[in-house]
């Protein structure tokens, strides 16, 4: 079997080319936004779900109204005077 190419095959050849690249390039204008603000929708609901789990997960059990310190303030805040030595600077121009 021997194929033999004519000018018409290739012209038909290229013009089908040339219109499968301009029908993807136009509808790629068309459905591109839709998919991205899919795919935007998609990853905030998993952000969010992953969210909503971080702060089940944080949140200790507590009673509505109850008063809950997380942390004592220390009671030695004094000053430490042994910081070093105190030097003035002066700018030069």
């Amino acid at each position: 079997m021997i194929f033999t190419l004519s000018v018409y095959g290739v012209a038909r050849m290229l013009l089908y080319i040339i219109a499968v690249y301009f029908i993807i390039k136009i509808l790629s204008r068309i459905f591109a936004p839709i998919l991205i603000r899919f795919a935007a929708r998609k990853m905030e609901q998993k952000f969010g779900q992953q969210f909503n789990a971080q702060q089940r997960a944080q949140q200790p059990k507590q009673k509505e109204g109850e008063t809950v310190i997380d942390k004592m303030p220390s009671r030695d805040d004094a000053s430490n005077k042994n910081v070093g030595e105190y030097i003035d600077y002066e700018e030069i121009d």
